[in-house]
């Protein structure tokens, strides 16, 4: 099975603006990244990031300058009968174990929707399967899927449902992850604040730091 996390390391997470500026947008989608090849490999397999720039980072890279649908499906069309699993780049709280039970679903499709209708990460064993990751492209996976004949199997997980994409998702990944994505934010000074019986994230000023400091923080 080949695995494919795509990524932008040029504008990435645009939503997040009112919390962090666009150079720590990059660092923080970097760490997430990390998060994200670190569960893959501890799953066995190994993971190419299909990135739309050069990208220094130690792992497989393909370049592929295309939007993402078009860059997917030009991987699944590659691949031919290989088996392909595309994971996003922003589930800086994906785990092994639910990685694996996505890995290891045998259905032709296996989808694990994200909140608000998008697809975090899918399987592909059907040469015929092409994505379409605008509006609710977790449903109209199934309807592909079913024009192709493809049986499909959806994998219910909280851990593969949060992809990090609003600032109220900073205040999950705090709660909830312990990698390299949560440490940048705490050591960014990014803090839960609990407000009318809700938690969201607020951020608290941080000492100025050299060069080699701030750098040292994104490892």
């Amino acid at each position: 099975m080949q695995v494919v996390v795509p990524f932008d390391p040029q504008s990435p997470k645009t939503r997040l603006a009112g919390v962090l500026d666009p150079t720590e947008r990059k660092r923080f989608a970097r760490a997430m990244l990390r998060d994200v090849l670190d569960a893959i490999t501890a799953t066995g397999m190994a993971p190419t990031v299909l990135s739309t720039a050069t990208l220094d980072i130690d792992a497989e890279t393909r370049l592929d300058e295309r939007p993402l649908t078009s860059a997917v499906n030009a991987a699944l069309e590659d691949a031919g009968s290989t088996p392909v699993a595309v994971v996003m780049a922003d589930l800086a709280l994906a785990t092994p174990a639910a990685l694996s039970e996505l890995f290891e679903t045998e259905d032709d499709i296996v989808l694990a929707r994200g909140i608000g209708g998008g697809t975090n990460a899918l399987v592909a064993r059907h040469p015929d399967f092409r994505v379409d990751y605008h509006g609710a492209s977790y449903r109209d996976h199934h309807a592909v899927a079913d024009a192709v004949g493809a049986s499909t199997a959806e994998i219910d997980s909280y851990r593969l449902g949060m992809d990090i994409d609003e600032p109220e998702d900073l205040a999950e990944l705090l709660l909830h992850g312990d990698g390299h994505a949560a440490r940048w934010l705490r050591t960014a000074g990014v803090r839960l604040v609990e407000e009318q019986g809700r938690v969201s994230v607020g951020r608290e000023p941080i000492p100025v730091t050299t060069t080699a400091e701030s750098d040292a923080a994104d490892d």
